[in-house]
């Protein structure tokens, strides 16, 4: 993979910017990480899971509110002859106060597992996060290999443009004194042309590449240094699928999910059992009186219209869908790890072949052009040999990118491409951070006042 580890310095200082300075494979996963909005949404949608846990709390709370009335009421008495007119009126004002709790007692365990069932959303979001965080990483490679492998592609053929340059002048100088005939002439001119057009599609193919850079990073790209080498990979396939079916964010979500299912079948159960709530009060009037009372309310389902049998049915079909979305999720990552392994056992395979065409390209041109130049051979001959020669090394340049960006694909398949296993040595988002700081549901306390300091943390 020597080629495509060779520095392009030629064609990426035709696309960088004067004052740009060179960037590293790790510097664009670093960019990607910082500026994704996905991974910014998706951090969102935790925290919003994670006051989930934090409601989920607040409901085995007492509520307590405090209430107050006050009214002014104007009593007209009308009477006369034929007239409504007033004969006597009076006023009245009145105010009252309130303070009320109420706490549920017993409530069938739905509030305790309401909370279970929060904490294992928080779970299943913290995987589906990491598994964002994969993506975001995956289309950061891809597009730092994508860009290299287009300005090498532009290399090529610009270079080509330069060898069939050769060859026309050569069919022309040759045409003058003889040797060919004016077909060899419009042959090379015309695989000219050719080459030209296909120097304006490489060309144009890293002006997508590095759009899609920017996209992926959020800036276009620099002076991008050589690939580093590959991360360690697991020794085996076995090794790799035991991995990815262990830890892969999408198991992992899925097993979660499956818990929340368990949890609402005893949900629904306890739907059908009894409440029981406490309550006090303590009012005040304008007047001096007062009362305080204290109760107990217990309250049992006897007839829903059936509503709660269905519902409980419901959360056993929803328990048995996903018992198998879990099962099923562990097909598909089996089969992402066997179609990443195969793919990157492929792409080996391509750059040993690869390297073998390249080197009998590469004979068979200089080979040709010098029987040419005897008289043995055309001008044809030497120009589909100077094709094959481009085909061979970009077909080289293709196996070794797809190698490398099959690396990382792997590591995804197996769970692991994530910040800190590449060791990108950023402050990555910490997951536990906020949901410790809301867990116990804080109003005003030191609690909330940590938690102020978290969000004004995480807005920047």
């Amino acid at each position: 993979m020597r080629t495509f580890f060779a520095a392009f310095a030629v064609t990426t200082a035709m696309v960088a910017a004067p004052s740009a300075q060179a960037e590293t494979l790790a510097d664009a996963l670093i960019s990607a990480y910082k500026s994704s909005h996905l991974l910014e949404q998706n951090q969102a949608v935790l925290r919003a899971a994670d006051e989930d846990a934090a409601i989920a709390v607040a409901k085995l709370r007492p509520v307590v509110d405090f209430t107050t009335r006050g009214s002014w009421t104007k009593y007209d008495n009308a009477t006369g002859l034929g007239t409504s007119l007033p004969t006597s009126f009076y006023e009245s004002n009145s105010a009252s106060a309130a303070l009320t709790a109420t706490v549920v007692l017993y409530a069938g365990g739905r509030s305790k597992l309401g909370g279970a069932v929060a904490k294992e959303a928080v779970l299943a979001t913290r995987a589906s996060l990491i598994n964002v965080e994969q993506q975001v990483l995956l289309a950061a490679v891809a597009a730092y290999v994508d860009v290299r492998l287009q300005g090498e592609i532009v290399g090529l053929r610009q270079s080509n443009m330069r060898l069939i340059s050769q060859e026309l002048q050569a069919a022309k100088d040759r045409f003058e004194v003889g040797e060919v005939t004016l077909t060899d002439v419009s042959l090379a001119e015309a695989a000219l042309a050719a080459a030209r057009s296909g120097l304006a599609a490489a060309q144009g193919n890293l002006e997508v590449a590095r759009e899609r850079y920017k996209a992926t990073t959020g800036h276009y790209p620099a002076d991008l240094k050589a690939l580093p080498k590959t991360p360690a990979l697991p020794a085996s396939e076995d090794e790799a699928r035991a991995i990815a079916v262990r830890s892969h964010p999408n198991v992992i979500a899925a097993q979660h999910q499956a818990k929340i299912a368990d949890l609402r079948v005893q949900i629904a159960k306890g739907a059908m059992l009894p409440t029981l709530s406490a309550s006090a009060s303590a009012t005040e009037t304008d007047t001096g009186l007062g009362n305080t009372s204290v109760g107990l309310s217990f309250s049992q389902p006897i007839y829903h219209g059936g509503e709660l049998s269905a519902m409980y049915r419901q959360s056993l079909a929803q328990q048995d869908a996903a018992a198998a979305g879990t099962h099923q999720t562990v097909v598909v990552v089996s089969e992402t790890l066997g179609n990443a392994w195969s793919n990157l056992s492929v792409a080996n395979a391509s750059i040993q072949a690869g390297s073998l065409q390249v080197t009998a390209a590469q004979k068979a041109f200089d080979g040709v052009r010098e029987e040419a130049k005897l008289g043995a051979r055309t001008t044809l001959d030497v120009l589909n040999a100077e094709q094959d020669l481009l085909n061979a090394r970009a077909g080289k340049l293709q196996s070794e990118a797809s190698r490398y960006v099959g690396v990382y694909q792997l590591l995804a398949a197996t769970g692991q491409l994530t910040a800190q296993h590449l060791n990108l040595g950023i402050a990555s988002f910490d997951p536990e951070a906020y949901y410790n700081a809301v867990k116990k549901a804080p109003a005003t306390s030191s609690q909330g006042k940590r938690l102020d300091r978290i969000l004004s943390k995480i807005q920047k």
